[in-house]
């Protein structure tokens, strides 16, 4: 399984057609559709960095990244949750309003048409599987395990559901955390038995145990990294992860490298968290 190539992205002004908010005062989500930007390509497990149009004197200076859930004939869907003033300020934005966008951006998820799939998301990890369902060429071959502390309602798992098989598990209390562990490694495990892909998204001590057991089990394995990130474009050095000595690249092995431009997606083997 080759690292995924990185693609060039274009900056562009498009407008929002709508936001709709799918979580609650104290957990808000939202889903954002845009216009379709004029991309001729697009991947899943790619992201957009994305600020309001107006000036920088109004809205925070630096962009947000924020995963592709989905691109169709006509819009851009992402799914973002507000955790700080960037968020906040994109949660407000109103319909017809317009919104700069540059993408896509980073590396993508492998797709096999014959391989087993196993889709793992925690929480918000759940957005860039929702493209990569609707596109698979053996969505039979999908299937993902989904962990949530918030209502399954919230998410889109359904839209999910529609293409390929979930199960999901609610973390309601500390108590129910070796349960979802003890999930999470059974489902890894016959996913190695069968041969098969492993593909995660989601919060970084989520992201450790699928490391640890794509690691234990011998599975292919790839980690989407959430990151903090300033430019998306590799220039400000502001989001990092450290690689292994079995990075592809022999004068980056052992060094920090941009998750923006080397990643989001890399194989599990190959980076620490």
């Amino acid at each position: 399984m080759a690292q995924s190539p990185v693609f060039p992205s274009s900056i562009q002004e498009i407008r929002v057609l709508d936001i709709i908010p799918c979580g609650s005062e104290e957990h808000p989500l939202f889903e954002l559709h845009l216009e379709r930007p004029d991309w001729k390509k697009w991947y899943p497990g790619q992201f957009v960095m994305i600020r309001h149009a107006e000036t920088a004197e109004e809205n925070p200076i630096l962009a947000r990244p924020i995963s592709i859930s989905n691109v169709t004939d006509t819009e851009l869907v992402l799914l973002f949750q507000v955790v700080g003033r960037g968020t906040k300020k994109l949660s407000q934005i109103k319909k017809g309003e317009r919104l700069v966008v540059w993408g896509p951006l980073g590396s993508h998820f492998a797709v096999e048409k014959t391989a087993p799939t196993l889709l793992l998301a925690g929480g918000i990890g759940i957005a860039p599987f929702v493209g990569y369902a609707a596109q698979h060429p053996s969505p039979e071959q999908v299937s993902m395990v989904f962990g949530h502390r918030l209502p399954e309602s919230l998410y889109p798992v359904e839209t999910l559901r529609r293409s390929i098989a979930v199960q999901t598990f609610q973390e309601r209390s500390s108590n129910d955390l070796p349960a979802f562990i003890h999930l999470l490694e059974k489902s890894i495990q016959t996913c190695a038995e069968k041969e098969g892909l492993v593909l995660a998204c989601g919060p970084t001590p989520f992201m450790r145990s699928v490391q640890k057991f794509a690691a234990q089990y011998g599975v292919r394995c790839q980690l989407s990294l959430e990151q903090k990130m300033a430019c998306g474009v590799g220039a400000c050095l502001g989001c990092v992860t450290k690689t292994t000595e079995k990075y592809p690249v022999a004068e980056k092995a052992g060094f920090p490298v941009q998750i923006c431009l080397h990643g989001p997606v890399f194989r599990s083997d190959v980076i620490e968290l």
